[in-house]
């Protein structure tokens, strides 16, 4: 996939999508820790078939590392999967209090 290809599909995307929040009781989760847990890959030995195979944006740029360590306050797109927002569990529980 191309550039343009990817960017217009999220432009396309952008209007209707609500991002899903992820919690991490971390300071921050790898790319390939997260694709399991959203359910993208049933095993953590997928994630380096998964992103050489799969487009992923990381804060709107291209990210196929499995190791990449995400951050709360990112967001991470999957093109057919959705959009999720990185949050801190901490903060979550703080701002209800």
């Amino acid at each position: 996939m191309d550039w343009q290809t990817i960017h217009a599909y999220f432009i396309e995307k952008q209007v209707n999508q609500v991002k899903q929040a992820v919690l991490i009781d971390s300071e921050f989760i790898t790319l390939g820790k997260l694709l399991k847990h959203i359910d993208v890959i049933s095993s953590g030995g997928m994630a380096k078939w998964y992103l050489a195979e799969h487009t992923v944006l990381l804060d709107n740029e291209i990210e196929n590392r499995r190791g990449k360590k995400i951050y709360p306050g990112s967001v991470v797109e999957i093109p057919e999967v959705g959009s999720f927002f990185v949050q801190s569990e901490k903060e979550t529980t703080e701002e209800e209090l």
